[in-house]
């Protein structure tokens, strides 16, 4: 996965960008799937892999395919932020419990809770279905309002496109008709 990240930035072809974008979130959707997360790997796929190739793709259709390339002095102050963001979550995570450890809260507190009460408590016979339509109801609506988001944001911008081309087809046409 860092690898395919250090790729991505240094790229300049947005296309390989964004396909390089696509990769990283299905490596990203393996890792949940290993790490037992099957609902989160299966959103990663849909949203990471699946939908944000074709948003991305249909913005590179009203774009060029070369990144353009600029001197930035604010680069450096922009590693320095990022290196102080990814040490503050590295901090966060050093008293986390270990990966599979039986005493982890999770395995304590979460899992018998919704394998012995969910049933009385949501009334849906299967428990992955009332642990996401229920339990984590805000956050399955937060990943549809983000994807929905996206959808309008790319509709926006190709609308605005397309108001562009027919304002410079009228006044060519109006050029045409004047000479």
């Amino acid at each position: 996965m860092a690898m395919v990240a250090i790729a991505t930035v240094r790229i300049r072809n947005l296309f390989a960008v964004v396909m390089l974008s696509g990769i990283y979130s299905l490596l990203a959707a393996s890792l949940f799937v290993l790490l037992d997360a099957v609902d989160v790997a299966l959103t990663e796929a849909a949203v990471g892999a699946g939908i944000m190739i074709i948003l991305m793709l249909g913005a590179l259709a009203l774009t060029t395919s070369q990144e353009k390339v600029r001197a930035n002095r604010q680069s450096l102050a922009a590693l320095v932020i990022v290196m102080i963001t990814g040490g503050a979550l590295i901090y966060g995570t050093l008293d986390m419990p270990l990966m599979g450890d039986p005493e982890a809260p999770a395995h304590t507190h979460l899992a018998p809770h919704f394998t012995q009460q969910s049933v009385e408590e949501i009334g849906i016979p299967n428990m992955v279905t009332s642990v996401l339509a229920s339990y984590r109801g805000l956050d399955t609506l937060g990943e549809a309002v983000v994807v929905l988001t996206a959808a309008v944001g790319v509709l926006l911008v190709i609308g605005s496109g397309r108001a562009r081309k027919r304002g410079h087809r009228r006044k060519v046409m109006e050029r045409q008709a004047d000479s």
